[in-house]
């Protein structure tokens, strides 16, 4: 089916179901309520080439299945992935919902495959991942382009560029939506509406609330346009909050990022094979606590506490080829004097630290893919797995900065995606799914993949259910 123009679509229609936001909860959205029936429009606040949100920067996704296939390498059952959940929130998250979602998750990969997703067998240095994550082949964009086509082929209508302004909500109700397209206001009815429109990690007026100054130093890993607007709409008209307004899914990425959009790439991977020194050549949190997947989206937080919001990661020439690289080449150096002055640190401080780290080593047997022996002694902060001295040249140092992928402050919702208004009301047609719905799951932390998980099982639901929605009314 040809695409649709902005022009063939028929915008003073009542559609069935209206869609705000463009990456994947709003797609799976998208596409269930379409298949069941409905009449759907979808409206993308970017431009098409950088549509697809947040998504467009995913690898992979986790998901429940109770065996291995071509593409996973074992079972990952909902006991194993419930204690996974718990050990990153620590155990700040809705159980019910959260054991609803995961089984709700159950073998999806094949749903996904029937909607165009394409899988590959992890690669070398995936992050422990092969068992419990499938792979998209050729990453975010191709899995967010295969969507956008299997939308289309659907009838599901599409708008880019169009920038939802304000919703119109009546004692719970949605009836229609402002929207800003082609520099013109128009409104547009919908029976029902699922909000898959994002955080609001890309407003930085916002996050410098939350943050103080430490935000200005923030860099924001995925798209420019999550900047929160549905989901202060929403919560200034009577949806319930939940979830903390500082917690986030925040990494550790190369300070020399761009500031907007630079996605996975940026991502370092190296954290767990030496040490991290924030700018007073001090280091400040355990590198080896546990697998690199379960911790690395606290090291985002862990960075922004750090003066000026930098700190950097140190290994050594037996280290370097153990992880994915960046896609900046790290600072090299043929002694630790050298590496701390290139890094701009006092070396007197940086070699200090990094002896009195050499000495703390309790010999083991190192072991990338397993939680091994190699930790250290009677050292603050102690790092409890895959401690090595830092004595083989070259040197390698790699800057770092908070890297804000989503926020987790959110509207509440049901296990049916409805948004539950303040006084505990069920919105009987407003539902929402993605990122703007993370904090009812993370209270805190992250696990790699999980994102797509909620993106995934909710959007599909918030199709369903807006879709008999608009059935029945």
């Amino acid at each position: 089916m040809k695409k649709k123009s902005i022009a063939q679509v028929d915008l003073s229609q009542i559609f069935d179901v209206l869609i705000i936001g463009g990456g994947n909860a709003a797609l799976c959205a998208a596409m269930t309520a379409r298949e069941d029936g409905a009449s759907v429009l979808l409206l993308e606040v970017s431009p098409e080439i950088y549509r697809g949100g947040n998504s467009r920067h995913t690898r992979n996704l986790r998901y429940m299945h109770p065996e291995g296939n071509e593409f996973l390498t074992g079972p990952y059952p909902e006991e194993e992935f419930f204690e996974d959940l718990l050990r990153v929130t620590g155990g700040k998250t809705n159980e019910q919902l959260a054991r609803f979602m995961i089984r709700k998750s159950n073998n999806v990969g094949t749903w996904m495959q029937e909607h165009g997703c394409m899988f590959q067998p992890a690669m070398r240095g995936t992050l422990h991942l092969s068992r419990t994550n499938a792979f998209f082949l050729g990453g975010g964009r191709a899995l967010m382009n295969s969507y956008y086509r299997t939308a289309q082929k659907l009838g599901v209508s599409i708008c880019y560029e169009a920038d939802v302004q304000d919703l119109q909500i009546i004692n719970g109700t949605f009836t229609e939506a402002t929207v800003k397209l082609n520099g013109s206001i128009t409104k547009i009815r919908a029976k029902a509406v699922v909000i898959a429109s994002g955080g609001f990690q890309a407003n930085l007026d916002w996050l410098e609330q939350e943050w103080g100054d430490a935000a200005k130093n923030f860099i924001v890993r995925g798209s420019p346009y999550d900047k929160g607007r549905m989901l202060r709409v929403l919560l200034d008209k009577g949806a319930k909050q939940i979830g903390d307004p500082r917690q986030c899914h925040a990494v550790a990425i190369d300070a020399r990022a761009p500031k907007y959009d630079g996605g996975i790439v940026t991502r370092l991977d190296c954290v767990p094979f030496g040490i991290v020194v924030n700018k007073n050549c001090q280091r400040y949190y355990d590198e080896g606590e546990d697998f690199w997947p379960k911790r690395y989206a606290i090291w985002g937080r862990l960075v922004a506490k750090q003066p000026d919001q930098i700190a950097y990661s140190i290994i050594d020439a037996k280290s370097i080829a153990l992880f994915m690289p960046s896609v900046f080449p790290p600072i090299e150096a043929g002694s630790l004097k050298e590496l701390a002055e290139k890094l701009g640190l006092n070396p007197v401080n940086f070699e200090k630290t990094i002896q009195e780290f050499n000495q703390a080593i309790v010999p083991g047997s190192f072991d990338p893919a397993e939680l091994d022996d190699c930790r250290t002694e009677k050292l603050i902060p102690s790092k409890s797995h895959w401690a090595r001295p830092i004595d083989t040249p070259p040197y390698y140092g790699y800057p770092l900065r908070p890297g804000i992928t989503f926020t987790y402050l959110s509207v509440a919702v049901n296990e049916k995606t409805q948004v539950i208004m303040e006084d505990d009301r069920l919105s009987e047609n407003i539902f929402a799914a993605g990122e703007i719905i993370s904090g009812n799951i993370l209270g805190k932390g992250y696990m790699a993949g999980f994102g797509m998980t909620i993106g995934t099982v909710f959007g599909r639901i918030a199709g369903e259910e807006a879709a008999e929605y608009a059935k029945n009314n």
